[in-house]
């Protein structure tokens, strides 16, 4: 249940990989809720001549008619235990009756809800890594989240793809040589080094992406992300585990945001946090330049950071 399309696709491979283990000889099915004829379900579970058991794979229950309600209804009141039913629902309001009396039956649900926070991300990459085998340094599992995490399934290929490649641990190295020339990571190359205080870096890199076609929207997203970082961590107290529970973050962020709020004031911040607000506005259509928008936030960003 949920909007993610990967991690929905991922839990029906899953469970239909785990029959198939268990009953190699098992029936598979597929129903779509939306197009759904009446009396459909109750025959597909109906016995075969030579007894195997069923899987039964329904997609589309977001967009249900009422005759699967009714017959989805009706069928979990009596399910066959030789039966493995497993309903696809993409989110919204429809069908909500029958996910409820899935939910009060105590059958098992897979949320499938957008990763939307990065430590969301992070962690995803961690648990990948873990399962893989492999092992992944802190910083290569920002630098993967930045490159590629935009796009789930693409952030699920990377870390197939660098499990399968990779020898020893992980490293950002190993990202960048991966995926380094991603606008996503480009954005943070130059957000990383206006951070910094390294202005000319930050300018040269910036003016070669936009140079190459990259769009001025991704490069202010990325300033703007490390600025929320730097500005959470900067007004929190506690160990680094502490604060990193509180905020939803890694231990190993919060501890680089807490050494690159040295080189920071209180008003450069407040200062970089407004311009960058600003220069949003400006590159998604508040100004004919976007351009010099994000030339000049990145120009207040490095000054900012450089002023003790």
């Amino acid at each position: 249940m949920g909007p993610e399309e990967y991690l929905g696709i991922r839990a029906m491979d899953g469970i239909r990989s785990h029959v198939r283990t268990a009953t190699p000889d098992v029936e598979l099915s597929r129903l779509n809720a939306g197009a759904y004829e009446a009396g459909s379900l109750a025959m597909t579970v109906t016995p075969s001549l030579f007894g195997e058991g069923k899987l039964i794979e329904v997609e589309g229950l977001e967009a249900m008619n009422d005759a699967f309600l009714s017959d989805g209804l009706a069928y979990l009141q009596h399910p066959d235990p030789d039966v493995v039913l497993v309903l696809r629902h993409a989110g919204g309001v429809r069908g909500k009756k029958l996910l409820d009396a899935v939910k009060s039956a105590g059958w098992p649900v897979i949320d499938c809800q957008p990763l939307k926070k990065d430590s969301d991300k992070t962690a995803f990459v961690v648990s990948e890594f873990r399962a893989g085998g492999r092992r992944i340094e802190g910083e290569a599992v920002q630098a993967l989240v930045n490159a590629v995490g935009a796009n789930l399934s693409e952030l699920a290929a990377a870390c197939s793809q660098l499990i399968a490649d990779a020898t020893t641990a992980v490293t950002a190295e190993t990202v960048e040589r991966y995926y380094g020339g991603r606008v996503e990571a480009t954005a943070f190359k130059v957000a990383d080094a206006a951070m910094a205080g390294n202005g000319p870096v930050a300018l040269s890199t910036l003016r070669h992406a936009l140079a190459t076609g990259v769009d001025p929207v991704p490069l202010v997203a990325a300033l703007a992300a490390k600025l929320r970082t730097l500005a959470k961590v900067a007004g929190a107290n506690g160990s680094p585990a502490t604060i990193a529970k509180n905020l939803g973050m890694q231990p190993w962020l919060v501890e680089q945001a807490q050494r690159d709020v040295r080189r920071w004031t209180p008003e450069g911040l407040i200062r970089s946090i407004q311009v960058i607000a600003e220069a949003d506005a400006q590159v998604k259509g508040e100004s004919r330049d976007p351009v010099y928008a994000v030339e000049h936030a990145v120009t207040v960003i490095a000054t900012s950071a450089s002023r003790r």
